[in-house]
């Protein structure tokens, strides 16, 4: 894929949002299926980054990505690897199980990534624009100033605000906590399509994407559940010798660590997600209301 533009313009249909790869094959090759059976094209799929971590096949995945031909914007991992730097970048705290792992996974990342993937990577967008319907979209990996900012469902809305002014735009997309949600606060958009790479903690093997559809009267964001071969992803981190925990995680849904989780996220642990539709007002609609 050539080098993704940082304003994509209007968007004229469906898009299917997805975020962490993780070098998980069986879950991108699923999620790319389910763009198709969508029909969605390349050029209205996009990735929130991180197409390379704790999985066993990074060079794959990210053949399988660019292949693709859809929109990626850069995630820490790629900011990472690009720069041939010594950790992945992810922002967990020193010490953390979450980081002891990483070392184990990065190090069998970079072990595996040719010359013109690091490029690729390098050359990825931080963010990517788009309007649908009557609204701007910015996609960033964690949030618009920090690459590896966690902002989880939790995280306060005042500090999902701020966020919104800094990019000057109507939603944000964003992905790295791993938990998909979506919160119109203030009338204005933050979503989280999840990622395919691992569970979302909820006991469950299954990935998120999502889909947003313009309406007659707004937006419509659809949360959807992605089944897809999680034993076989196993076995090839097993055989990789990559950290049990996360093998293990795939089959379970459930995270080796909690490190990173606020409160609130910790206490869902094991609770089922659901799919879910929301509807975004247009501000049309929203001037009628009031």
């Amino acid at each position: 894929m050539s080098a993704t533009p940082a304003d994509l313009g209007r968007l004229d249909g469906p898009v299917l949002l997805f975020g962490g790869p993780y070098s998980n094959l069986q879950a991108t090759a699923a999620v790319l299926d389910a763009a198709r059976n969508h029909d969605i094209p390349p050029a209205r799929t996009i990735c929130t980054g991180d197409v390379v971590a704790y999985g066993a096949d990074p060079q794959a995945t990210v053949d399988l990505v660019r292949a693709a031909g859809i929109h990626v914007v850069m995630g820490n991992c790629e900011e990472s690897l690009g720069a041939e730097a010594e950790d992945c970048g992810c922002g967990f705290a020193e010490g953390s199980a979450c980081a002891v792992a990483s070392a184990r996974w990065y190090a069998h990342a970079a072990a595996g990534l040719s010359a013109d993937a690091r490029r690729w990577m390098a050359g990825l967008p931080r963010r990517l624009d788009f309007n649908l319907a009557d609204r701007r979209f910015a996609v960033v990996h964690g949030g618009v100033r920090q690459i590896n900012r966690f902002v989880f469902a939790s995280t306060p809305a005042a500090e999902k605000l701020t966020e919104l002014a800094f990019a000057g735009t109507d939603a944000i997309v964003a992905g790295h906590c791993g938990l998909p949600f979506s919160q119109v606060l203030d009338g204005r958009l933050w979503h989280n399509a999840g990622v395919v790479g691992m569970p979302a903690n909820d006991g469950t093997p299954r990935a998120w994407y999502s889909l947003l559809e313009a309406t007659a009267g707004g937006i419509r964001i659809g949360h959807h559940a992605l089944d897809y071969d999680h034993a076989a992803a196993a076995r090839r981190m097993r055989a990789c010798d990559l950290p049990a925990g996360y093998a293990d995680a795939l089959e379970t849904g459930l995270w080796p660590s909690l490190d990173v989780l606020p409160p609130a996220e910790r206490t869902a642990t094991g609770r089922a997600l659901e799919a879910t539709t929301h509807h975004w007002p247009s501000t049309h609609a929203l001037r009628r209301v009031s």
